[in-house]
């Protein structure tokens, strides 16, 4: 019986919108009744040329069913277009060149699997917590006094998917999607890796631990920052065996369709816990970055974990907030990845959390102290809810770096921004802030 595949796909961003509309290629892939083949007289030239048969579709979805939004527009969401290749081939390099020096074409790229380091994980019970730990959990303990969130408060979290089925996280999750869908024959991937669908179910464990460290009922761990606020899971990393261990791997284009798809869905914050090199031209997600924003959604991504001056991508975009990692005595982890763009620093080592098989696991990284930020956010924007008022992204980013406890004299530094979230003192800031002035 034949296997499925992946066609080979080819990006192209126009400087203006073809006359045509077409498919997003996340809803041709399951409905190919309405094929369409040509996008630009001058493309297609090119393709046939090259003996390239293709599906035009767009590469993303409209918020709105009937027309494309003032900020799709604004970004060139509309401009953006996916060419599935008929056939199972590759695509040639200079076929790509030769549409780029095309006048009318803002870029163009061949689709290529991109990789993001996972942490290991100790699937065991939670048997001693360190006296930090019992610090954090106190104090988190006075912070839900305020709030432990608010069901109307959406966050997504693009991961590995998670854990649907685990007891600490079920009365959390809502509807979500599956964004993996790599290219065949790559015999070392791990599981499901083909096929765009509705269930976005964890293989690995990543999502699933960084999740409980939000919305943990605490049943058999702690409570998570933020259990109240729903979970939109997003899958958007496979798993991929390199040598003894696995990484997550996934495709730059199809994380930011799930990107634009949390978006959409009307989340409030998006957790990143991943990050990619750049590679090529452009800033990585910058344009579905720019439309969350727009949007007045906070994405909070990982720094990296190579304990060196890096830059990862979504983290080092603007509008973003890149998070470190602080050991168990709060000091910076040796394998926190710093920088400039770095905003703040949060517990990420020896976390305790929700893993595959309702079973729970250790696993350290700037994975484990993205998801601590974005519960405190979680928590800042419910609580204002519940005071009555919206506090906007820029208010947000604002109370952090007010609150943060500075790891030395300077404003900022490049290894732990502007310090450690400091989740009581944020709220309580809040707090004043709402009794006395407008945010």
């Amino acid at each position: 019986m034949p296997q499925p595949f992946m066609r080979e796909h080819i990006i192209i961003k126009m400087k203006q919108p073809a006359q045509e509309d077409f498919y997003s290629w996340q809803h041709f892939i399951n409905d190919k009744s309405s094929e369409k083949f040509s996008l630009d007289q001058d493309v297609d030239s090119i393709l046939s040329k090259n003996e390239i048969p293709v599906w035009v579709t767009h590469e993303y979805e409209k918020a709105s069913k009937n027309n494309w939004s003032a900020n799709e527009v604004k970004h060139g969401l509309n401009r953006i277009y996916r060419l599935i290749l008929k056939e199972k081939k590759g695509v040639p390099q200079n076929l790509v060149d030769q549409i780029s020096l095309l006048p009318q074409v803002d870029y163009v790229k061949k689709m290529e699997v991109t990789t993001t380091e996972l942490p290991n994980y100790e699937a065991k019970s939670l048997s001693s917590i360190s006296t930090n730990r019992k610090r954090n959990e106190l104090t988190l303990r006075d912070a839900h006094r305020f709030s432990q969130g608010d069901s109307s408060i959406k966050i997504a979290v693009l991961d590995t998917g998670i854990s649907l089925t685990h007891p600490e996280l079920q009365h959390a999750l809502i509807e979500g999607q599956d964004f993996v869908n790599i290219i065949d024959g790559q015999s070392q991937f791990v599981g499901d890796y083909l096929g765009f669908d509705t269930t976005p179910e964890d293989e690995v464990g990543h999502g699933t631990h960084v999740t409980g460290i939000i919305s943990a009922r605490g049943k058999n761990m702690s409570i998570g920052l933020a259990p109240k606020c729903q979970i939109v899971p997003v899958r958007v990393l496979g798993a991929l065996k390199r040598g003894d261990s696995v990484v997550g791997a996934g495709i730059v284009e199809n994380i930011n369709a799930g990107l634009k798809y949390a978006v959409d869905q009307k989340v409030d914050i998006i957790n990143m816990s991943l990050g990619i090199k750049n590679q090529s031209g452009g800033l990585p997600h910058k344009e579905v970055v720019d439309y969350a924003h727009d949007e007045g959604v906070t994405i909070v991504a990982a720094a990296g974990n190579d304990g060196r001056q890096e830059m990862y991508y979504p983290g080092a975009n603007p509008y973003v907030i890149a998070v470190g990692a602080v050991d168990t005595e709060g000091q910076i982890a040796p394998f926190s990845t710093y920088g400039a763009h770095i905003s703040f620093v949060a517990p990420g080592t020896n976390v305790y959390s929700t893993f595959l098989k309702d079973r729970y696991a250790y696993s350290s990284g700037t994975s484990q102290a993205a998801p601590y930020v974005t519960g405190l956010i979680a928590l800042l924007k419910s609580y204002s809810k519940k005071r009555g008022k919206n506090i906007s992204d820029a208010g947000i980013k604002k109370l952090l770096m007010l609150t943060a406890d500075r790891q030395d004299r300077r404003l900022k530094n490049i290894k732990s921004g502007y310090g450690a979230v400091n989740v009581l003192d944020a709220l309580k800031l809040l707090d004043y802030k709402l009794n006395r002035f407008k945010l």
